[in-house]
C-alpha cells in the first residue's frame, strides 16, 4: 500500500488547500518522535507488526481487530472503554463535543497505549454524511459536476480537518456509482459513469493520504444494488463480467491512487454470491487477487446486517466471525450496539478460533493487517494548526 508522506508532496498539498473555493490550508509539524519508527519503509512495519502481534494472546489478537462505538463526548468515559484493547473506535455525531479542543481532548483519550494508538475513524464524507463541524468545503453534490482538481482540493482540505481533530481513519471516500438520481446512493457518489467517478475517486484518495487512511466503500458498489444497505441486504443480479466494465472501474481507481481500506457494503450480487459482500470470500478474493488491494478490509457497520431483519443474521457475534472468516481485517458494530457489544465481539471470535471454527492463521493474518496500519499512522504522527495566511499554489 502506498503511503505518501514525502514532504515536497506534503507541501504541495498543504499550500493548495489556500486554491480551492473556502479551503482553509494547515501546517503539519512533526513531533519528535523515533527517527527510526518515522522513516521505517512499509516492511519494516509489517515485520514490526508480525512480531508485535506474535506475542499476542489469541483474545488480545481478536480484540485488536474489533472497531468499536458507544455514544459519550466524556473522554474518561471513552478511555474506560478502549481499556479493553478494541483496535478502533468510530466518532459518530453522539461522540462530537462543541469546539475542536474538546474534540482533540476527546480523540486523545482514546489512545491507552502511545505506541500502539487505536484507529480512530470517523465517516466524513462532507455535505450529506459530515460528522465534524467547519467542513464548509466541496462534497460530491457539486464535485460530480465540477473539475476533478476541485475533488483533490477539497478532499486534501477535508483530509487534513479529520487529522487536525485526531482522527486517523477516515471513512470518507464513496466509490458508489450511479446515475440515477432516484437511488439511495446518487447523492453521496463521485461520478454519474464509471470513468467519472473513477477520476474523482483517485484524485480524493491521492488527496486524503497524506493526512489519514483514507476508505473506499461501499464494495463491490451500492450503486449496481438498488435499496438502502441501512434497512435491508440489496440486491443485484448483475453478472461478473459486466461488473468488471461498470462498478469496479472507481474502486480499481481508488486502489491503484492508494487507498489504505476498503470497505465492504452489505450487497448481495447474486451472480457472484448470494452473500452479502461483506460476508463473501469470493468478494474478498476479487478485490484482492483482480484488484489488487494490499490494505486493512473492513465491514460496514454490522448493526445494519441485524436491522435487515433477516433471521439469518440476528446474532452479531456470529456475523463477525462469518466476516472475519470471508476475510476482513476489521470489523464494525455501531447500530444496536452497547458499553459491552466489542469485548463480546471479540470474545466471540476468541472463542471460534479456540474451537477450530475459524482458522487461527487467518485471525492472525488480519490482526497483522490492522496493527501494519496501526504502527503507520503512528509513525506519522503530527501536530496540526490553522494557517490563516497562507499563500495560495500557483
Amino acid at each position: 500500500m502506498r503511503y505518501p508522506w514525502a514532504a515536497g508532496a506534503l507541501v504541495a498539498l498543504l499550500c493548495g488547500l489556500c486554491a480551492g473555493p473556502g479551503a482553509t490550508a494547515a501546517v503539519r509539524e512533526p513531533v519528535p518522535a523515533s527517527a527510526a519508527a518515522a522513516s521505517a519503509p512499509p516492511r519494516a512495519l509489517a515485520d514490526r507488526a508480525a512480531s508485535l502481534v506474535g506475542e499476542m494472546s489469541v483474545a488480545e489478537r481478536a480484540s485488536t481487530i474489533v472497531m468499536g462505538h458507544v455514544a459519550s463526548t466524556d473522554p474518561a468515559v471513552l478511555r474506560s472503554y478502549m481499556q479493553s484493547g478494541i483496535g478502533g473506535f468510530i466518532l459518530m455525531g453522539p461522540n462530537i463535543p462543541a469546539t475542536e479542543p474538546e474534540l482533540q481532548a476527546l480523540t486523545a483519550a482514546l489512545t491507552v497505549d502511545p505506541a500502539l494508538p487505536p484507529l480512530i475513524a470517523v465517516d466524513q464524507e462532507g455535505g450529506i454524511v459530515s460528522r465534524l463541524a467547519g467542513d464548509d468545503y466541496p462534497a460530491s453534490t457539486s464535485l460530480k459536476e465540477r473539475p476533478v482538481a476541485d475533488t483533490s482540493a477539497a478532499f486534501a482540505a477535508r483530509g487534513s480537518l479529520v487529522a487536525r481533530a485526531g482522527i486517523t481513519v477516515n471513512f470518507g471516500t464513496v466509490a458508489d456509482v450511479t446515475d440515477d438520481p432516484a437511488s439511495f446512493i446518487h447523492g453521496r457518489a463521485l461520478g454519474t459513469d464509471p470513468a467519472a467517478a473513477a477520476e474523482r475517486v483517485a484524485a480524493a484518495t491521492e488527496a486524503q493520504e497524506p493526512f489519514v487512511a483514507s476508505t473506499l466503500k461501499h464494495f463491490p458498489g451500492h450503486g449496481a444494488a438498488a435499496g438502502d444497505s441501512h434497512h435491508a441486504i440489496p440486491s443485484t443480479p448483475l453478472a461478473l463480467d459486466d461488473w468488471r466494465r461498470s462498478d469496479a472501474v472507481p474502486f480499481a481507481a481508488g486502489i491503484d491512487a492508494g487507498a489504505s481500506l476498503l470497505m465492504y457494503g452489505h450487497l448481495a450480487f447474486t451472480a457472484v454470491d448470494p452473500l452479502p459482500a461483506s460476508l463473501s470470500p469470493e468478494w474478498h478474493r476479487i478485490a484482492r487477487e483482480e484488484l489488487g488491494f494490499e490494505g486493512v478490509a473492513v465491514t460496514d457497520d454490522l448493526g445494519m446486517l441485524l436491522s435487515s431483519g433477516d433471521p439469518a443474521y440476528a446474532d452479531p457475534v456470529a456475523n463477525g466471525i462469518a466476516a472475519v472468516a470471508a476475510g476482513n481485517d476489521l470489523v464494525l458494530m455501531v447500530a444496536g450496539s452497547d458499553a459491552g457489544t466489542a469485548s463480546r465481539m471479540a470474545a466471540g471470535i476468541a472463542a471460534a478460533v479456540e474451537a477450530g471454527t475459524l482458522p487461527a492463521d487467518r485471525l492472525e493474518e488480519a490482526a497483522v493487517r490492522v496493527v501494519t496500519l496501526r504502527l503507520q499512522l503512528s509513525a506519522a504522527a503530527a501536530r496540526w494548526s490553522v494557517c490563516a495566511d497562507c499563500e495560495p499554489a500557483h
